[in-house]
C-alpha cells in the first residue's frame, strides 16, 4: 500500500488544478506527508533575438513575472483550509512544463505526484492533456490523475 510522504502537485492556476491541490491537501492531511506545489512559467524566451543575445531589459520582465507568479501561487494554496494542517512548499520554476515537473520529482524525492488531467489548454473533457500525459509516462512514482 501507497503511503505518500513527499506529494507534488503542479498548477497552472485553473479551476481543473484546484480540484488536483484539494485532493492532494486531502492526502497529505490523512498521511501527515508534505506537499511541493510548483508552477512552471514555461515556454522559450520570447525575448531572444535572431543574433542570440537577449534585450537588457529582459531581467526585469522576468523577474517581475516570477514575483507576480509567486504570489499567485501563494494566493491559490491559502485558498485551501487543509494548508494550517501540512507542511507545504512552493515553487515557481522556468521551463518546458512536463520536464520541469519530471525534475521537481526526481529533486525532491516525491513519491506522489497529484496532476489535474486537463489544464487551461484543455482541449476536450474526454482527452488527457499533454502535460499530463508526459508527466504520466515520465514519473518515476505513482501519479494520481485528478479531472
Amino acid at each position: 500500500m501507497l503511503i505518500p510522504t513527499r506529494i507534488l502537485v503542479p498548477t497552472d492556476f485553473s479551476g481543473y488544478s484546484d480540484k488536483a491541490l484539494n485532493q492532494a491537501f486531502d492526502i497529505a492531511k490523512q498521511y501527515k506527508a508534505k506537499v511541493y506545489v510548483v508552477h512552471v512559467l514555461h515556454g522559450k524566451n520570447p525575448y531572444d533575438t535572431t543574433d542570440g543575445t537577449i534585450p537588457s531589459y529582459y531581467e526585469e520582465i522576468e523577474k517581475q513575472m516570477m514575483e507576480g507568479a509567486r504570489k499567485k501561487l501563494q494566493e491559490e494554496i491559502d485558498k485551501f483550509p487543509q494548508t494550517k494542517e501540512v507542511e507545504v512548499f512552493a515553487e515557481v520554476v522556468n521551463g518546458d512544463t512536463a520536464e520541469a515537473i519530471l525534475a521537481e520529482e526526481r529533486s525532491k524525492g516525491i513519491d506522489l505526484i497529484v496532476i489535474a488531467s486537463l489544464g487551461r489548454s484543455g482541449i476536450a473533457k474526454y482527452l488527457i492533456g499533454s502535460v499530463a500525459r508526459n508527466v504520466l509516462k515520465g514519473a518515476k512514482c505513482p501519479v494520481l490523475l485528478t479531472k
